[in-house]
């Protein structure tokens, strides 16, 4: 816009001095006897002033002809055609911009999907390990029940060996230590039930 308005104003500049210069001869042919004070190069009277301003007009039209005709589309042209290099320029750089800003929200949004992708699998392993320790809990308080169960198993029959050990000593040794006291041998089933009433009332 600033160009066009420049070489308008050249153009009426051009136009504005090719007016002047056709417009002195006319004013010398029109007073050929007139004669400015203090200014010889306006003495129409004289001929060398008439032929210079008849050679000053005809460079001045030549001067516009040629600004008119040649020189002035050739920089119309370039400042034409460097318009449409800055408005190609301007569109490439919108499209390039446009295509960046796609790039960013892409980026963004692959970059929101990715840690929403971590937060589950996080989520997941989370999981997965608590229902692996739970598994391996139930698994262990089972294993624990049984052994314990074993135990317990084990350690009655060992208190009914024990138990029955401790009624057959003690069987044994009341049976010696009646024999030895009275000399008289007691009977074996008088001494174990009496031994057996014992235990019981002992809780063994």
């Amino acid at each position: 816009m600033a160009r066009a308005v420049m070489y308008d104003n050249i153009r009426r500049a051009g136009t504005f001095l090719a007016s002047s210069a056709l417009a002195l001869p006319l004013m010398a042919m029109v007073a050929p006897g007139a004669r400015a004070e203090g200014m010889p190069q306006l003495d129409f009277g004289n001929p060398y002033v008439i032929g210079q301003v008849v050679w000053g007009a005809g460079i001045f039209l030549v001067l516009y002809l040629l600004l008119s005709r040649s020189a002035l589309p050739k920089v119309e042209k370039v400042l034409s055609l460097r318009r449409q290099t800055i408005e190609t320029d301007l569109g490439i750089a919108h499209k390039a911009k446009t295509r960046a800003d796609e790039a960013v929200a892409d980026l963004h949004e692959a970059r929101r999907k990715a840690l929403a992708d971590a937060q589950a699998n996080v989520d997941k392993v989370v999981e997965e390990a608590r229902l692996a320790a739970a598994r391996q809990t139930e698994e262990m308080n089972a294993r624990l029940a049984t052994e314990i169960q074993d135990a317990e198993t084990r350690i009655a029959q060992a208190r009914g060996q024990a138990l029955a050990s401790v009624r057959e000593i003690s069987t044994t040794t009341a049976e010696t230590l009646i024999h030895q006291l009275s000399g008289i041998a007691a009977p074996a089933d008088f001494v174990t039930a009496k031994v057996g009433s014992a235990a019981a009332a002992r809780g063994l």
